[in-house]
């Protein structure tokens, strides 16, 4: 029993070494091969297998279809949920296809693929003397919409979350870096953002992601339910003084982007970080309901949900939330009573 207790684990390691050698030469072959590929075959490419990861993956396609019935209710039908949710996927494969397609993008040709709207000139301004805190969600192309503001001498610092294999982190890490920001990971995160800032530089943050109730979270509403996000970027910006720059990056179907920069917010010290980070969304929720096919609809973005609703706004919320004390906790006052 022991000889045979000595050899399974040489035998994972040996499977586990593997694999990780399988996946780090497939995704060196995509870094190599895709920027060589005309934009049309990318296009094509991010259709057939953003549709092929709708059909085959059954429980994030559920999960879509569930977030979409909780935030629009009966404005859209089931087959046009249906159509949204494979449109997410689609719009989900053409980001990360054009992630490793973007190596052929420079500081001459990436406006042949990019147009910014930018209503507040000076805003921009402002953030190039000063530094800035750049925040967008999971939606659009949310990866090159900060490599485009490299190419244009706005160098971030990108908080990224650590691949198992190494070697795949190393890729990813290479290619986010491609237009000259630095990509951190996600331990003491907080300290090297503030390091950067304090230096008149600039943070890109994701900040749609559902985190659990705690010191860093706050809630908010989102499509009428409420849910638990990240205040990294709003805490960040009132301590530092700093602009909180919002906007998305839409896909079209021409193969082109078109980047938007909603507001610069100036958060004062005093001022309410639940209010700010629910200003902060309000502006990519418009956005969502303008173009709901660019969101990630198969994350679990109401993971957690106040407790003591009645049974019809219990409903409102998906099947994979639960009830959470820690969340009622953080709530509003007049809210939490609810």
């Amino acid at each position: 029993m022991r000889h045979r207790n000595a050899i399974f684990p040489n035998t994972k390691r040996l499977v586990k070494k593997l694999r990780y050698l399988f996946e780090t030469a497939l995704v060196e072959s995509a870094a190599w091969l895709l920027p060589r590929l005309p934009r049309g075959i990318i296009m094509g490419l991010s259709r057939i297998i953003g549709t092929l990861a709708y059909w085959g993956d059954a429980r994030g396609r559920r999960t879509a279809l569930e977030n979409l019935r909780c935030a629009f209710g009966d404005q859209y039908s089931l087959k046009e949920r249906r159509r949204i949710a494979c449109g997410s996927y689609q719009v989900f494969a053409r980001t990360f296809l054009d992630l490793f397609w973007s190596a052929r993008l420079t500081k001459d040709t990436w406006q042949d693929f990019f147009t910014i709207h930018l209503p507040k000139p000076e805003d921009e301004d402002q953030a190039r003397q000063t530094g800035a805190v750049w925040v967008t969600p999971h939606f659009g192309n949310f990866e090159l919409v900060s490599m485009v503001w490299g190419f244009r001498d706005f160098l971030f610092t990108i908080v990224a979350q650590d691949f198992k294999n190494e070697s795949i982190t190393r890729v990813f890490k290479r290619l986010r870096q491609h237009s000259g920001h630095t990509v951190i990971s996600q331990e003491n995160a907080m300290l090297k953002l503030m390091k950067a800032l304090k230096r008149q530089g600039h943070a890109g943050l994701l900040t749609d992601l559902n985190i659990a109730p705690g010191k860093a979270a706050t809630t908010i509403q989102c499509f009428g339910l409420w849910t638990c996000v990240p205040t990294l970027h709003v805490e960040l910006a009132k301590r530092l003084g700093l602009s909180i720059m919002t906007g998305v990056c839409r896909p079209t179907p021409d193969g082109r982007y078109e980047v938007n920069i909603f507001e610069a917010i100036q958060p004062k010290p005093d001022e309410d970080t639940r209010e700010l980070t629910q200003r902060v969304w309000d502006h990519f929720e418009k956005a969502i309901r303008a173009h709901p096919e660019c969101w990630l609809w198969m994350y679990k973005h109401w993971r957690f949900r106040p407790k003591n609703l009645t049974p019809a706004e219990d409903a409102a919320y998906p099947s994979y939330s639960h009830a959470s004390g820690r969340f009622t906790a953080i709530m509003p006052v007049k809210e939490s009573a609810t």
